[in-house]
């Protein structure tokens, strides 16, 4: 059985992402929908890993993505692919996230995924983020982690191509690795689109979420 969320009611966003471009691989889509329905939308930016240019290339991404969107962000050096050894700081910096925006919505990776980098972040979530929505994302990649997920956006055609265009302006630092191809994004999304009976889809994984009257 399913059932139909509405987009629209969510002002405030946490966006955290481990590496510069995750957010926007996982939930280009879904970011270019909320900010589209939800005018007046605050999102915090946040970011552990990454260098001055990566970072500089996730603020653009960020304006891009989410256009007249009250934007704010917390750019950190932790070394990529090590943040189970630095699990206080990454823990530190999501309470950090909760002092700056008390958020409606948090966007993070999922917990199973395959990068240990995104793993942490996920699990970390719940214990930081009690009384938001947590909405945990996929991202594609080499280890073949592609789960079930339980939660689904519907892209138009015209949205999931924007996403595109936009990843491709955004990320230019990435065009040389050899899974950073229109056809990796759009063959994920054409899949996830196929599972809720559309053309292109994001998908998601929510552990835990409250019903409310009003």
């Amino acid at each position: 059985m399913t059932g139909v969320l509405s987009l629209t009611g969510v002002r405030s966003i946490v966006a955290l992402g481990a590496h510069p471009d995750d957010i926007e691989i996982a939930a280009g889509g879904l970011l270019l929908s909320l900010v589209a329905a939800n005018p007046g939308l605050r999102v915090h930016y946040v970011v552990l890993t990454g260098t001055p240019e990566r970072h500089a290339e996730a603020r653009a991404a960020a304006a891009r993505f989410l256009p007249g969107a009250t934007l704010t962000y917390a750019f950190y050096y932790l070394p990529d692919g090590r943040l189970p050894a630095h699990w206080g700081e990454a823990k530190e910096h999501l309470h950090e996230a909760v002092g700056v925006l008390t958020p409606d919505l948090v966007l993070c990776p999922a917990v199973h995924d395959a990068h240990q980098d995104h793993r942490l972040l996920g699990e970390l979530v719940p214990t930081v983020f009690r009384t938001a929505l947590a909405v945990h994302y996929e991202i594609p990649k080499w280890d073949g982690d592609i789960g079930r997920p339980n939660l689904y956006l519907p892209l138009a055609d015209e949205v999931m191509w924007h996403k595109i265009q936009l990843l491709r302006a955004s990320f230019p630092s990435q065009r040389d690795k050899d899974w950073w191809d229109d056809d990796v994004f759009l063959g994920l999304a054409r899949l996830r689109g196929m599972e809720c009976r559309a053309r292109y889809a994001e998908a998601f994984y929510c552990t835990k979420a409250v019903l409310r009257l009003h």
